[in-house]
C-alpha cells in the first residue's frame, strides 16, 4: 500500500492553533501487518468525516510490519471522539494483540505549518 497522501476534509481556519498526533506502530507478523491493511479502508473513511480532523495521512511499510500515522485535529478532545467511536474503536481494539510496539506523540503547531513532514513525525517517534 502505498502512503495514503495528506488529506483535507476540513480546512483549518488560518494561523490558528492544531493539535497534531501521530504514530508509530509494529506488528509482531506479516500476519499482523495484513490485518492492519484490512481494517485501513474503514479507518480511513472514518477520518474523511469526523468532526475536528482538519488533515490526516497514512505511511505503510506492510514488509517492514510497521505504519506511521499522521493528522491534526481541533483539539485534543476531537481526536479522541474520533479514537473511541465508529470503525476506529474495534479496529484498535481487534489489532491490540498484534502490536509488537507502538509509539505516540502530539504537539501543537501552527495551521499554517500542515502538513507536518515524515521527515518531523520520525524525529518525534524515533
Amino acid at each position: 500500500m502505498p502512503t495514503l497522501p495528506w488529506t483535507v476534509p476540513n480546512d483549518p481556519p488560518r494561523a490558528t492553533e492544531v493539535h497534531v498526533f501521530a504514530s508509530r506502530f509494529e506488528t509482531r507478523t506479516l500476519w499482523g501487518a495484513l490485518k492492519f491493511l484490512v481494517r485501513t479502508p474503514g479507518v480511513w473513511r472514518q477520518v474523511g468525516s469526523a468532526p475536528g480532523v482538519y488533515g490526516a495521512s497514512l505511511k505503510a511499510e506492510p514488509f517492514k510490519r510497521t505504519f506511521w500515522t499522521l493528522s491534526a485535529w481541533e483539539s485534543p478532545e476531537a481526536l479522541k471522539t474520533f479514537a473511541r467511536s465508529g470503525t476506529h474503536a474495534p479496529a484498535s481494539r481487534g489489532l491490540s494483540a498484534q502490536m509488537r510496539d507502538s509509539k505516540y506523540a502530539s504537539w501543537p503547531a501552527s495551521s499554517d505549518e500542515l502538513p507536518v513532514s515524515w521527515a518531523e513525525v520520525r524525529r518525534r517517534l524515533t
